[in-house]
């Protein structure tokens, strides 16, 4: 056996221990880094019955290489189990506990419980949205409390030390729209305004995103006859020219982005960035809910991935990569509604893509009833330790 000395003299024992080091860490860890995450989020909505459980749907977005999903509450279950994988989340307060956060104590109560023992365990937690689509229906109660609301969590996380690690919005329907066309006339709906006003003021003070919901799919079955399916699935076509810019839009969702930033830039606001917080298309629906087909839906997305890749940006911010997350990840069949909204997904519950788009993830299969990851990986690190020994 060499000497201490002769050991730490030798470059080639040095240079296998300093090899190894970083793979025993790795697999302690359970970490397995992707080389290149695809830009494009997912939003996860788990209103079914039939779902992998958060362990294996985190092993399928790891194999998709997706580092970036959208959860409609805090789920600790699905936190955890992306621990240490790098994925970036946003996370939710439901519109049913809007009210209650106006209070700085509630806020704050919240964020202990469902944000920072995450954070502290490694989760990279980046947003917090409060609410979904607040103005789309008539509660008024719910939409006089949203800003308050933000405001108080805003406030809670600064209290907590969390201030600009994790912004705070809303996401909201593309119903908030009063005019959509042409992209440059972009303006709210009236009654909305005297809430958003304040709103993009919050946002631009604490540099969050605008989150807009953007579903060419129901401007098409809308109206068929007028709206041209190529201009919404993103297939060549003789494009729309903005009257007052001249700016020609080859696709609907780019011109429904540029339409909310000319809303906000009439408000007064220039600072303020827009993301796509859901969009998708139905694979399936009911008879009078058309286009809502496999192919349809394997268009919209396939394409829209090759423009996100492309880093594209939209006609007015062409410099400006667009943000998307698509909706959704699974078919949900609790989901309450027409056929369309319980096929949103790109994946069947069994993990078998719902169209061919190019993603090809590995779901893994259920857990059996074998040994324990923990006491897998004591094995691997008393192997691994015997051989740098050895070795040396």
């Amino acid at each position: 056996m060499a000497t201490a000395a002769a050991r730490a003299a030798s470059p080639t024992v040095a240079a296998r221990v300093v090899t190894v080091v970083p793979i025993l860490v790795l697999i302690i860890a359970g970490q397995v880094r992707v080389a290149e995450a695809l830009s494009i989020g997912v939003n996860y909505g788990q209103i079914a019955n039939n779902l992998p459980s958060p362990a294996r749907v985190s092993s399928l977005l790891r194999s998709l290489k997706i580092s970036k999903v959208k959860l409609f509450d805090a789920d600790p279950h699905v936190l955890r189990a992306f621990l240490g994988t790098g994925v970036e989340f946003v996370v939710g307060i439901g519109n049913e506990a809007v009210p209650a956060m106006v209070s700085p104590a509630a806020a704050e109560a919240w964020l202990q419980l469902h944000v920072v023992p995450h954070l502290r365990a490694g989760a990279r937690i980046t947003c917090i949205t409060v609410g979904n689509e607040v103005f789309k229906g008539n509660d008024t109660v719910l939409q006089a409390s949203l800003l308050p609301a933000m405001r108080s969590v805003h406030q809670a996380l600064g209290a907590l030390g969390l201030q600009g690690r994790v912004n705070v919005t809303t996401a909201h329907s593309l119903d908030i729209m009063g005019v959509s066309y042409p992209p440059s006339a972009g303006a709210f709906h009236p009654s909305a305004v005297p809430h958003v006003q304040p709103f993009l003021g919050f946002l631009s003070a604490t540099r969050a995103p605008f989150l807009i919901n953007c579903y060419p799919y129901f401007a098409y079955k809308d109206d068929p006859a007028r709206v041209q399916l190529e201009y919404t699935l993103f297939q060549p076509n003789a494009g729309v020219v903005d009257p007052r810019t001249r700016l020609v839009y080859d696709n609907m969702l780019y011109a429904q982005v540029d339409a909310v930033y000319a809303a906000i830039q009439a408000l007064g606001h220039t600072d303020v960035d827009v993301k796509v917080s859901e969009t998708g298309w139905p694979s399936r629906g009911d008879p009078d809910e058309v286009g809502a087909t496999p192919e349809n839906a394997g268009t919209y997305i396939g394409n829209l991935l090759r423009r996100i890749e492309m880093k594209q940006g939209t006609p007015l911010r062409p410099q400006v990569p667009i943000d998307v997350y698509v909706f959704a990840l699974f078919n949900e069949n609790l989901k309450p509604g027409p056929a369309s909204e319980r096929n949103y997904g790109l994946f069947y519950p069994d993990g078998t893509p719902v169209y061919n788009v190019g993603l090809r993830g590995y779901l893994p299969p259920m857990a059996s009833h074998g040994p324990p990851t923990q006491v897998i990986h004591w094995f691997l690190l008393i192997a691994i330790v015997s051989v740098v020994f050895a070795l040396s």
